[in-house]
């Protein structure tokens, strides 16, 4: 015996049919799917100027507008109908009446279904309960709906449905359409800032013959016509310092990255990251920098440095706090002691003990990092630049001239996440090409991340690299924090999601 189809589904299949016989009849009358109606008003402008002027007002001086939109909302009764619509911008009511708009019109929009998207034509006024409406003199149907839209009262809430079919989330969740709209004007904002501090906006290349700038696994595809294989970006850190050696002292890009890596909360499989590159800059420079760019795009996006994150308050006004690895851990940790974390084998016994994985030749700082990440890095809801790193888990930083077993190199995290990396560059081609030497032995003890040697790259660096500072800022992260968004997904338009 065959399984019945879900009643929601014979229900919408039923819809479907019902509105497909609608354009069919639609088509038979004419040209369906018009595209020469001109809209000159958006709803939420008109609201912006008509919404606190008087009934009188409006009657007094008629304002004629040509609205868009899509069909929210429908009320029919007799010989008139109300129709909210939506554009970007927000809703905006609309009147058809017999007397105005003709039986014609009224009959029609009596047959036009949620979803359908319409052009109108008329002037405002205000009902008796004080909505700005547009009393409609002529209206058409631009784009017939063939699928229902989500029950209204409810809304689109299932999740996944709301990241696999986002065009449907825009449609129905304004808190959505927000979160994009303000990663568009963040973005913009970012790269307002960066052109107002000098900076050269640039584009490199997203498929590389060597993936570098980054310890990750990256994508794989191959090249037909040079019959070569390449990988998708991991980062654009190498092409940027190369621009840094030709002479482009201050160079900065809004790029994608691929890294091919789990999905959780945090990470997307393809996300986008602002790196920038400052001649004659060190660490510390860009640390201050950093702190003024996101305080930059809290006020631009929120108009305050001080917001709620998840039901917390966040405050990115007062001076970021600066801790070393092993003074954050003892701070949030004060039980691990100081010899307990100078102490390579009690680090190894400790992180075996909380099923971490080591892998061979792991020296101490490298150890101390491990312990962080696993109990520290979550705790750091305050902004804090986690400085000093070990060299050996920095392949591209400069080491600092007092610890050369440190690496000029800060982490910033803020709600327990890490939202920006950056360093004082390596521009000595002789310690770099070591340091590619360690990656490529790593990468062959089954270190999947581990970097590749980039001999182009050190070529680059033979020419001279000034002395240099670089960041990346993670834009996934900082939409999320700047929107209260707790998932990567939330923030990503089309999020990569298993099959069907």
């Amino acid at each position: 015996m065959s399984e019945q189809p879900p009643l929601k589904d014979q229900d919408d299949n039923q819809l479907i049919a019902e509105r497909r016989a609608k354009l069919a009849d639609w088509r038979a009358g004419g040209c369906a799917f018009p595209n020469d109606f001109q809209r000159e008003n958006t709803a939420g402008k008109l609201d912006e100027l008509y919404g606190e002027k008087s009934r009188d007002a409006l009657e007094a001086v008629p304002v004629e507008v040509k609205v868009a939109g899509r069909i929210m909302l429908k009320r029919v009764m007799g010989k008139a109908a109300f129709l909210t619509v939506q554009d970007l911008s927000g809703r905006i009511q609309i009147y058809v009446s017999k007397n105005d708009a003709g039986a014609d019109a009224l009959d029609a929009v009596k047959h036009w279904d949620l979803g359908d998207i319409v052009g109108a034509v008329g002037t405002l006024f205000k009902t008796r309960t004080g909505e700005l409406t547009v009393n409609c003199t002529s209206i058409r149907l631009l784009t017939k709906s063939l699928r229902p839209l989500p029950e209204k009262f409810h809304g689109l809430s299932d999740q996944e449905t709301r990241y696999r079919q986002r065009y449907l989330d825009l449609i129905m969740n304004e808190e959505s359409r927000f979160t994009f709209v303000a990663r568009s004007r963040l973005v913009q904002s970012i790269r307002n800032y960066m052109i107002g501090h000098g900076f050269l906006e640039v584009e490199t290349p997203m498929m590389h013959p060597i993936p570098g700038g980054a310890a990750a696994k990256p994508f794989a595809t191959h090249h037909n016509a040079l019959d070569m294989e390449l990988y998708l970006r991991i980062a654009p850190e190498l092409y940027l310092k190369r621009l840094v050696v030709g002479g482009f002292e201050k160079v900065f890009e809004v790029n994608r990255n691929f890294r091919n890596e789990g999905l959780s909360p945090r990470h997307n499989p393809e996300f986008t990251m602002m790196e920038f590159y400052e001649a004659y800059a060190d660490y510390r420079s860009l640390m201050n920098f950093t702190e003024g760019l996101l305080r930059h795009a809290a006020r631009e996006a929120l108009g305050t440095e001080t917001f709620e994150y998840q039901g917390r308050t966040l405050d990115l006004s007062k001076p970021f706090e600066r801790l070393s690895i092993v003074d954050a851990i003892h701070k949030y940790h004060p039980g691990f002691s100081t010899e307990q974390l100078a102490d390579a084998d009690w680090l190894r016994d400790k992180l075996t003990a909380m099923e971490v994985e080591i892998r061979p030749g792991m020296g101490l700082g490298a150890l101390q990092l491990l312990l962080f990440e696993e109990t520290t890095e979550a705790d750091l809801w305050e902004p804090t630049f986690i400085i000093d790193y070990p060299a050996e888990v920095s392949p591209l930083a400069r080491r600092s001239d007092s610890q050369p077993d440190i690496a000029e190199r800060f982490e910033l995290f803020i709600v327990g996440r890490e939202i920006a990396n950056g360093f004082s560059e390596l521009n000595d081609p002789d310690d770099q090409a070591q340091r590619f030497q360690e990656q490529m032995k790593a990468k062959e003890a089954g270190d999947e991340e581990a970097m590749y040697y980039d001999a182009d790259y050190i070529r680059a660096l033979e020419f001279g690299l000034p002395p240099t500072g670089g960041c990346g800022i993670g834009i996934d992260r900082l939409v999320m924090l700047l929107t209260d968004c707790p998932a990567i997904r939330d923030v990503i338009l089309f999020p990569q999601m298993r099959p069907e």
